[in-house]
């Protein structure tokens, strides 16, 4: 059963969530401080988070920080009242899969979730090695390496770079990747794309040359 650790102090909010995603099938847990939640992430092998920021014990942005600092990659869905840009970027920058800002629909959530869930089960499942250069992406270990090192993605900077080597050579839009990455009509807005396409070159340096900005449009990889 698909196990969801929900980070979150609002009691009543916590048992909506909880109802919620049992219904649909879902294993949960509930914590109410972010220290517990670091802890339960490293522990109870979740299949997802749903993390709240403004947490009592550790906020929300230091769990998350945490867990991609120890290489956990599990997907991270913020679920906060802070719904300014700047903490959206942060939120992206420090490696979170989806972020919706309170308050929020039910309904929308449950399918955000279950759309994230099924992306990364469909990377899980393709046996399928590519290469890009020095870039080896093994889609079933979910693992990439440069050069025979591997380097540490979130879930979703796997996916961009992923579908950005299936479609090598091709001009593509931010809105398409919005739709073909993130999925489910994603409201977080084209600066989301620049973001993660800044962390893949950061932590991939061949992409500084490789990945092309295609101004006020989108972005293409060049064929080596």
């Amino acid at each position: 059963m698909t196990k969801i650790l929900v980070v979150e102090d609002n009691a009543d909010l916590a048992y909506g969530l909880k109802n919620n995603f049992e219904i649909e099938g879902y294993a949960v847990e509930v914590v109410e401080d972010g220290a517990t939640g670091l802890l339960r992430a490293r522990s109870g092998e979740p299949d997802l988070i749903v993390l709240d920021l403004m947490l009592p014990e550790l906020d929300g942005y230091r769990v998350l920080r945490g867990l991609r600092g120890e290489g956990v990659n599990v997907p991270v869905l913020i679920l906060t009242a802070r719904g300014e840009e700047a903490d959206k970027v942060l939120g992206f920058r420090l490696g979170a899969d989806d972020y919706v800002t309170k308050p929020f629909s039910p309904k929308e959530l449950v399918a955000r979730v279950g759309a994230l869930l099924r992306r990364v089960e469909r990377a899980k499942q393709v046996q399928l090695r590519q290469q890009f250069g020095p870039i080896s992406i093994d889609a079933d270990r979910h693992v990439v390496t440069v050069e025979g090192e591997e380097v540490r993605l979130t879930a979703k900077e796997f996916l961009l770079l992923e579908y950005l080597v299936r479609h090598r050579g091709r001009v593509l839009s931010r809105d398409l990747l919005l739709s073909d990455v993130w999925g489910y009509q994603y409201t977080g807005g084209t600066r989301t794309v620049d973001v993660h396409v800044s962390r893949l070159r950061e932590k991939i340096p061949y992409l500084a040359g490789a990945l092309e900005t295609v101004k006020q449009f989108g972005y293409k990889l060049i064929e080596p």
